[in-house]
């Protein structure tokens, strides 16, 4: 019988490689390893089933120290899955942006008092869940929504809230705002003490709040952050780190040496209060610059690379799970016409089918997570019930067919 195996990496020293600092030491995360059979999987304790005479072992490497019963990862026919609490391959098809505020406006506030009683548990039992596992979305991807464009988004959900949904979700760990949509913020000093402080605060107040939840798949961490790019309406404060200098040895070492930081102290903080969830990462703009000092940097720090795409999600994943090697997440994309002078825009339901055929193709995406909303606001202005709760019935059905084409390919696949 195969067991797990525990392998403590090695601790390379580097330099924060910024003016007047010190020198600091990085050591790397314990990399769980556990073993994986091509077809079949070996998880928590060690117990196989089913194993082939001609089957090849592999290792599977997570961040997790204590796997057993939540969410992790694996590998069955030379293809990267999610492995869910019990066991199962599992493919997320999830729904972003799901916000409570958006039947709180004047015109429809009425029916939030008066169908759900003004209780967001309800809501969510009532119309969310139903709703998405209607449509055939098994998962939540990320609650949190546009408030105001450009402004911070929505409140994320409680525990009691998430518990309600009765199905795997993701949590967003507010450890940084450089988000590329936000205009507001500074970006915040990842080398400071009072920044690691703050890294701490957050995981106890989130990580410890959610460390036992089943359904918890794992967290992410900025939204789109701006390493090395910005846009129109964050200029005045600029990238992360200036990208030019990266023409030159020491700025790429030195921005290893930040992100190396930056990530290790983030999972160094969720590990204190959570040893059992999966470490997605910050979400990626795919079409935006991408300093590979990041990416490497995160490499051993984080589980999954994370992505935001809204151009050519499918070629963009297949590239840096080829790149990389590491599983890869389209956490949030949408085909909308962004050019139409329509005030709400419809979501694109044969974009999303296409789509999500890619993915699933893709032997290292573990899923797909449609950037919604469940319901439309005046700030995102899109959304698969509009203002009123009517649905937006076109596309729904080619979405919920796509669904179900990939839950049956899932059931067929890995059939015990």
């Amino acid at each position: 019988m195969m067991t797990k195996v525990r392998v403590e990496a090695t601790s390379p020293t580097g330099t924060r490689g910024r003016p007047g600092t010190h020198s600091q030491q990085h050591s790397k995360p314990p990399i769980h390893r556990r073993h994986i059979v091509q077809g079949s999987l070996v998880l928590g304790a060690g117990l196989m089933t089913g194993l082939p005479s001609i089957a090849h072992a592999c290792e599977t490497v997570t961040t997790q120290t204590e796997p057993q019963g939540y969410f992790t990862l694996g590998q069955r026919e030379n293809h990267w899955w999610l492995i869910t609490p019990d066991g199962k391959p599992f493919f997320t098809m999830g729904l972003n942006h799901i916000d409570p505020a958006s039947l709180r406006y004047a015109e429809n506030v009425k029916i939030w008092r008066d169908k759900y009683g003004g209780s967001t548990i309800r809501w969510i039992e009532e119309s969310v869940t139903p709703n998405l596992k209607s449509w055939g979305f098994n998962s939540v991807g990320w609650v949190q929504e546009v408030t105001v464009k450009k402004w911070q988004h929505s409140r994320a959900f409680t525990v009691d809230e998430y518990r309600s949904l009765g199905m795997p979700y993701c949590h967003l760990l507010p450890f940084t705002e450089s988000h590329q949509w936000e205009k507001h913020t500074v970006h915040f000093d990842f080398l400071s003490e009072d920044w690691k402080e703050w890294v701490d605060y957050v995981a106890r107040s989130h990580c410890a709040a959610l460390a036992e939840e089943k359904n918890l798949i794992g967290y992410f961490y900025s939204d789109c952050p701006t390493w090395t790019h910005d846009r129109p309406e964050n200029q005045w404060r600029g990238p992360i780190f200036d990208p030019e200098r990266l023409k030159s040895e020491a700025g790429r070492k030195e921005l290893t040496d930040l992100a190396t930081s930056y990530y290790k102290t983030t999972h160094d903080a969720i590990r204190r209060y959570d040893k059992h969830h999966l470490l997605l990462g910050d979400r990626y703009e795919a079409n935006a610059p991408i300093a590979m000092e990041v990416v490497n940097s995160a490499a051993p720090y984080v589980d999954v690379l994370s992505f935001q795409d809204f151009r050519d999600p499918v070629t963009h994943l297949d590239q840096w799970h080829k790149k990389t090697g590491k599983p890869v997440l389209l956490a949030d994309a949408a085909g909308v016409q962004w050019r139409s002078n329509e005030f709400f825009k419809a979501n694109n339901g044969a974009w999303y089918a296409e789509t999500l055929a890619g993915l699933f193709n893709n032997p290292g995406c573990i899923g797909f997570h449609l950037c919604g909303a469940y319901q439309r606001n005046k700030a995102r202005r899109r959304g698969l019930l509009d203002e009123m709760e009517r649905p937006d019935q076109q596309n729904i059905d080619k979405m919920t067919a796509a669904n179900t084409r990939i839950t049956e390919k899932m059931n067929n696949m890995h059939q015990d």
